[in-house]
């Protein structure tokens, strides 16, 4: 037997329990990977409450998790680069909280030496969707973009892949989390009332484009500041992107733009924050953490 965390119903955090569970064996094509760390995001939390209901396919008792490190214990037939004990960073849908998990090999890359399990564990979901983000924002060189929610996940890396492709950046955040943008390049702003004078006050030549990673508030703001409302894109407001009439940015995670993300890392041009770690056993605490909205960058869980 194996462990996992799942939930068997809909609700708060408490409804999310570690149990017993079959030992999964890699397939044809697949790598069973012991866990040592899996991030956790709000979209795993909205999964969990039934916040996105006849979207997301769940089937209790539902697993949890979409991005995960760890060291491959199982090669299935048919998979080339991979050896068992290769550390590895991976991409699941619902299924990376769990001590082994199957994967498909195509979804895993290798992990930079030396990094971190936690940060190793927190670099796909967010490190994609935001690169995902700006490719579809046409994020280039000499830009000004605006990352709402920047101090979070998604916008800690929004922030700093900007900055890669030579853009100057304005991150929204609460003052507390206004030095923290500094250090990752960014010219930091208060959210809330006021916000357009404020950033027109950092960015007199205008803004180009506006990722708002923060899911809420962050639309109308944006609609004032940039001009080509085609450069305006939200990853979680469904209902201001209808009411507005902006798209939804999203795209499919692959192992080259995650093997990519992690030559940055190594090449010491991209950083990982991790707020803290809990143990499997700890997932709801883990999930109230990100259902506060007030996260520095990650939570991650964490085998012990």
């Amino acid at each position: 037997m194996s462990t996992a965390v799942v939930f068997s119903a809909y609700g708060d955090a408490d409804v999310l329990h570690l149990v017993d569970v079959p030992e999964p064996t890699a397939g044809p094509g697949q790598v069973r990977v012991r866990v040592a760390a899996a991030g956790v995001q709000p979209f795993d939390t909205m999964v969990r409450s039934g916040q996105v209901q006849g979207f997301v396919q769940v089937e209790f008792p539902q697993t949890t998790g979409n991005e995960l490190a760890g060291v491959i214990d199982q090669i299935g037939e048919g998979v080339t680069g991979f050896a068992v004990g290769d550390e590895v960073i991976g991409f699941t849908v619902m299924d990376a909280v769990a001590e082994l998990v199957r994967i498909n090999a195509g979804n895993v890359v290798h992990k930079p030496a030396g990094m971190p399990w936690a940060e190793a564990g927190a670099l796909s979901v967010c490190g994609q969707t935001a690169d995902i983000a700006l490719s579809e924002l046409k994020a280039a060189e000499g830009d000004t973009i605006l990352v709402h929610g920047a101090a979070g996940g998604v916008g800690t890396m929004a922030v700093q892949l900007a900055r890669v492709r030579g853009a100057q950046v304005i991150g929204t955040a609460s003052e507390r989390n206004h030095g923290y943008l500094r250090e990752l390049g960014a010219v930091p702003v208060i959210y809330g009332p006021g916000l357009v004078d404020r950033v027109r006050a950092v960015a007199p030549q205008g803004v180009d484009a506006a990722l708002d990673a923060a899911s809420h508030g962050a639309i109308a703001p944006s609609l004032e500041l940039v001009k080509d409302r085609a450069r305006i894109g939200t990853i979680g407001d469904y209902a201001g992107a209808r009411e507005h009439g902006i798209r939804m940015l999203g795209g499919t995670r692959t192992a080259a733009r995650l093997a990519r993300l992690a030559r940055l890392y190594a090449d010491g041009r991209l950083r990982v924050h991790v707020q803290q770690t809990y143990p499997f056993s700890q997932a709801a605490e883990a999930h109230r953490a990100v259902e506060t909205g007030h996260v520095r960058g990650k939570i991650v869980l964490v085998a012990r």
